[in-house]
């Protein structure tokens, strides 16, 4: 019997394709689920939960009068009445629908991250103690992560 010694590189590039993989499969199950079709861009944020470029989203300078929903699964999260301009170049909301955000530490350790709560997808983070609301509060959020739902439409299911 003969064994192969394969160098500590090898198996970490071993490891890492595995992760893909993983990943990859539980893109194509989540995405099976009863939720919205999302692009490239969107899943890269929502279930990547990375971070769109600042100043390029289509809600940031955005004040229209009806309510902002969860791109993947259509949950009401904010009023355009509690949106307003923080100048970070993503939209800002200080407050939202009740029991529609999660808040989960952030990996980085500093901040915190906030989620749909009831699909888990990645909304952006939130910042407190600013001073840029009487609320004191800013719910930072991508523009991907978000639709725009104007007040004399219904919201859909």
């Amino acid at each position: 019997m003969r064994y192969y010694h394969f160098p500590t590189s090898a198996l970490i590039y071993y490891k890492i394709l595995q992760e893909i993989r993983r990943f990859k499969n539980l893109l194509r199950r989540v995405n099976s689920m009863n939720y919205n079709k999302l692009n490239p861009e969107e899943e890269r944020v929502i279930i990547g939960k990375a971070t769109e470029p600042p100043f390029t989203g289509e809600y940031d300078n955005f004040y229209g009068d009806g309510t902002f929903i969860c791109r993947r699964c259509n949950m009401p999260l904010f009023s355009s009445k509690s949106k307003f301009d923080s100048g970070c170049g993503w939209p800002s909301f200080d407050e939202y629908f009740p029991n529609a955000i999660k808040h989960v530490p952030d990996p980085d350790g500093i901040r915190t991250e906030i989620e749909c709560a009831n699909c888990n997808a990645h909304l952006g983070h939130e910042f407190l103690g600013e001073q840029l609301t009487d609320k004191n509060t800013r719910e930072c959020v991508n523009s991907l992560s978000i639709r725009f739902i104007p007040k004399d439409k219904e919201l859909p299911k």
